[in-house]
């Protein structure tokens, strides 16, 4: 009689041990068949049960029920996390079971970029298909309070950087980020400003870093330009700079700029008003924001473009009207009318 409990008792610790190397091989092994990869995306109030069924449905695991069951025993049936994973039939049902756990969402992405207004910041989050529209950020006012900066115009706010996130991230959650870096970056580079600058405030640097953004298309150069700038506002003298009277135009603006729109005044119009106009014309980016706090050491007071998108920078008005004529009027002294900037 001993002998048989032994024996039942024995075969019984092989069966379970039996079963616990298939139930651990079942874990760490593959699907197998041909290779394939797919994105599965767990749905708010989905039960873990119905993703396991799905699951399986899509060829993923086989044995459902063994998959709950490990989850279960690991604690993490309920820890699954919602949005979109990509995953493979290269992976093991304890790697599928991770990934719907670790929260790696398939990422999409979106690039705003330097030197975009607001409105084309809008515009870009409107179209983007992975992103979901709200009402609030149309309405400026509402959204600045939304962001903590009640009374604040949107403009300028808003970091120009590639972002990624998973489906489903609103246009405020977006706003909200890009906002937030802005102001960390500008808070930063005022703490670290020069010394000296004609600048009372962080929004004033952003202002003016708005400008040097629409005014450099060769990066290196946005030092010399914010120095020209600093040294304007320092002796003042007005900016007269043409993107803060295209800003000012609005959607009057048709491609073209004319001397009877740099004489309209507008809060926006650097040549007929003196100092920064009233809020950024653009956003812009970090490297602007840094060169306006730490402009180049130059008396440059003047500069023209060369049309291969650098400038001349010029001490005097002599030198300034010599690089007009030269780059801007081909040679022509006679075409000369004036240029103050």
């Amino acid at each position: 009689m001993k002998r048989l409990v032994f024996i039942v008792i024995l075969l019984s610790l092989l069966v379970g041990l039996a079963g616990l190397g298939h139930f651990y091989h079942y874990l760490h092994s593959p699907v197998g068949g041909a290779e394939r990869s797919l994105t599965y995306e767990v749905q708010k109030g989905a039960a873990f049960a119905r993703v396991a069924r799905e699951l399986e449905a899509e060829g993923l695991i086989r044995y459902p029920l063994y998959w709950r069951l490990y989850a279960r025993l690991q604690d993490k049936a309920h820890r699954i996390r919602l949005g979109e994973f990509r995953l493979s039939t290269t992976m093991t049902p304890a790697e599928i079971l991770d990934t719907l756990v670790s929260g790696a969402t398939v990422q999409y992405s979106h690039t705003v970029l330097e030197g975009w207004t607001f409105r084309q910041l809008l515009d870009s989050l409107a179209t983007h298909p992975q992103i979901e529209q709200t009402d609030i950020v149309r309405d400026r006012e509402a959204l600045m309070a939304e962001l903590g900066q009640p009374g604040m115009h949107p403009e300028g706010w808003f970091y120009p950087d590639t972002y990624h996130f998973p489906r489903g991230t609103t246009d405020l959650d977006f706003l909200r980020r890009a906002n937030a870096i802005t102001r960390e970056r500008l808070e930063t580079e005022w703490a670290a400003r020069e010394e000296g600058l004609p600048l009372r405030t962080p929004y004033e640097a952003l202002i003016l870093a708005s400008i040097v953004e629409k005014e450099s298309a060769v990066t290196s150069e946005r030092p010399m330009i914010a120095a020209v700038f600093i040294s304007r506002l320092r002796k003042g003298m007005r900016l007269q700079t043409d993107p803060t009277v295209i800003y000012g135009m609005g959607e009057d603006y048709d491609g073209n700029i004319r001397k009877s729109d740099l004489r309209r005044d507008t809060p926006y119009n650097t040549y007929t008003r003196g100092g920064l106009p009233p809020t950024p014309i653009a956003l812009p980016s970090g490297g602007s924001i840094h060169a306006v706090l730490h402009p180049a050491d130059t008396d440059a007071l003047y500069f023209v473009a060369r049309g291969d998108g650098s400038h001349h920078f010029s001490a005097t008005y002599e030198e300034h009207r010599e690089a007009v004529i030269r780059y801007l009027l081909g040679g022509n002294a006679d075409r000369y009318q004036g240029d103050t900037r």
